[in-house]
């Protein structure tokens, strides 16, 4: 099927850019001078609206001593290594069946020996960052995680290493001093870790970095994956925000042009025959027919996929990676439950619905919720809707509006 109609709901917060909040450029100019080949480094005087409400180091101790974090929500590393979980976890106590909580008194003693906390999936758990990471996914179209760094003076959490994908690091607190080199296996994809190449990236960390600046409050630095790097803090504690943008590649599209092209070939009698027997184990020489023919009829598969079936099949990868914004399911339903005809409604943010038309005349609405038809009489409403509108439940129906909150779809519209 081919994509219809899609719905690109406007920033939470007034409109505001998450990426103009962490460069001062365009986001044509940054993509077309930056995006995934040069590092840029803003300072704080250029971003004057500043970064300080998405976290800051009460946010760490909040975390860290009320919510129960468990592994792998928080990892410590030490001298370049990462400890096990046993060195900072702890039982749940009474009532609580874990044994993996996070331990804030063996965070302190491991803390005030140098060692660093790493807050990871904090795009899941602290709220400021799951509102400001889904914008940011929804304006790059690529999916977005956030973890934090939390440094003792003059330590190096980690020694020289790339990363599989680009990231965003926002100095909170402190500084830090960051030494960057040219990649030696540009563009890794994400099963490709630096520890493939663990030599090439150690021999570069001995060499004079291309790159060396100090990240200060309010400083961000945008760094596209494979660039080697590493960061020591200084004069104080240092705490550091990392978004870590897991960018879609060609390669995905690769994998999603062969996974239909073999979809394909089993279709077809001669590519799912046996092969003979043999009591003496496979015989290259035999088998070479075999191999022809599958080849033949994969190449000839892959030549006639769609392009609209590969990028339909991308999408619906781009849909499973992210979440919608969050939703109250016992506000949720106590809403739905209370709806007047006056109530106005808006489609959830980061639903990412889009209408489908289907060869056989009707439309299916896709989104993260699932994929659900929509009544030839209910079209007008969904486009509307999904365009970023908001409508009365009286115009949208309230039998229909109620099923559409329950469903999660729809949520009571801002006031203003």
């Amino acid at each position: 099927m081919t994509a219809g109609t899609t719905g690109r709901v406007p920033a939470p917060g007034g409109g505001h850019s998450a990426l103009r909040r962490l460069v001062p450029l365009d986001p044509e100019t940054f993509a077309r001078e930056h995006w995934s080949s040069r590092p840029l480094v803003t300072t704080s005087a250029d971003l004057p609206a500043g970064l300080t409400d998405l976290f800051d180091e009460h946010a760490v101790d909040e975390l860290v001593s009320r919510r129960g974090l468990r592994a792998p929500f928080l990892r410590v590393a030490r001298d370049g290594r990462t400890l096990s979980d046993r060195e900072f976890t702890q039982g749940g106590g009474v009532g609580a069946t874990v044994t993996d909580q996070v331990s804030d008194d063996k965070l302190l003693r491991l803390f005030g020996e140098g060692s660093t906390i790493v807050l990871q999936g904090l795009h899941r758990t602290w709220g400021p960052l799951i509102d400001f990471t889904q914008q940011l996914a929804e304006e790059l179209g690529h999916p977005v995680q956030a973890n934090a760094y939390v440094t003792p003076s003059q330590s190096t959490g980690f020694s020289d290493h790339y990363d599989v994908h680009d990231v965003f690091v926002l100095q909170m607190a402190g500084e830090k001093r960051w030494r960057l080199r040219a990649p030696v296996h540009p563009s890794p994809l994400r099963d490709q870790p630096w520890t493939d190449h663990r030599d090439a990236v150690e021999e570069a960390g001995r060499a004079e970095p291309d790159l060396e600046f100090t990240l200060r409050p309010g400083d961000v630095l945008y760094l596209p994956r494979g660039w080697i790097h590493s960061a020591t803090a200084l004069g104080g504690v240092s705490t550091h925000l990392t978004l870590g943008i897991h960018v879609w590649t060609r390669r995905h599209l690769a994998d999603e042009l062969v996974r239909l092209a073999l979809a394909s070939v089993s279709r077809d009698e001669r590519a799912r025959a046996s092969l003979p027997l043999t009591s003496s184990g496979l015989d290259g020489a035999s088998l070479t027919t075999d191999i022809e023919l599958v080849r033949e009829s994969l190449v000839r598969e892959l030549g006639s996929v769609n392009a609209g079936d590969v990028v339909d099949a991308l999408e619906a990868r781009v849909r499973s990676a992210q979440r919608p914004a969050p939703i109250g399911p016992l506000a949720q339903v106590a809403a739905a439950d209370t709806l007047t005809p006056e109530t106005g409604l808006r489609l959830r943010h980061h639903v990412d619905a889009r209408l489908v038309p289907d060869p056989n005349g009707s439309v299916t609405l896709c989104c993260r919720l699932g994929d659900r038809p929509v009544g030839s009489h209910d079209v007008g409403t969904l486009v509307a809707l999904v365009g970023g509108g908001a409508l009365r439940a009286d115009m949208v129906g309230l039998e229909l509006a109620r099923q559409l909150m329950r469903e999660g779809l729809l949520v009571v519209a801002d006031e203003t």
